[in-house]
């Protein structure tokens, strides 16, 4: 059994990213919720570059066969997603961020 080095660097998780969640990595995890690659809630906390590399790939192949576009998910998946992103984008608010301030996707 290894141990982590505490050099490595790991994802902080979802909840503890800069902008309260609202970049592009943030929307990856999000994404990785709607399509079931991860439990809801699951904010990947203490993942490596390539479990990030990894999660990455696995969501834009779910993507895929949507054309990378919301309007094309199924109605189960649709409503997932906008909840998802909706509830993401009020807490992200709650606590300061703001969409006009920067643009980091």
């Amino acid at each position: 059994m290894s141990m982590i080095h505490s050099r490595q660097q790991t994802y902080a998780g979802i909840a503890h990213e800069e902008h309260h969640g609202m970049t592009m990595t943030g929307r990856i995890v999000r994404d990785a919720w709607v399509f079931g690659l991860l439990p809801e809630g699951d904010g990947f906390a203490g993942k490596s570059a390539g479990d990030l590399q990894n999660l990455f790939e696995a969501v834009h192949k779910a993507w895929e066969r949507y054309g990378q576009l919301p309007s094309r998910l199924p109605a189960e998946l649709a409503q997932r997603h906008e909840r998802i992103h909706a509830e993401a984008v009020t807490r992200a608010r709650s606590m300061g961020w703001d969409a006009e301030l920067g643009d980091d996707d």
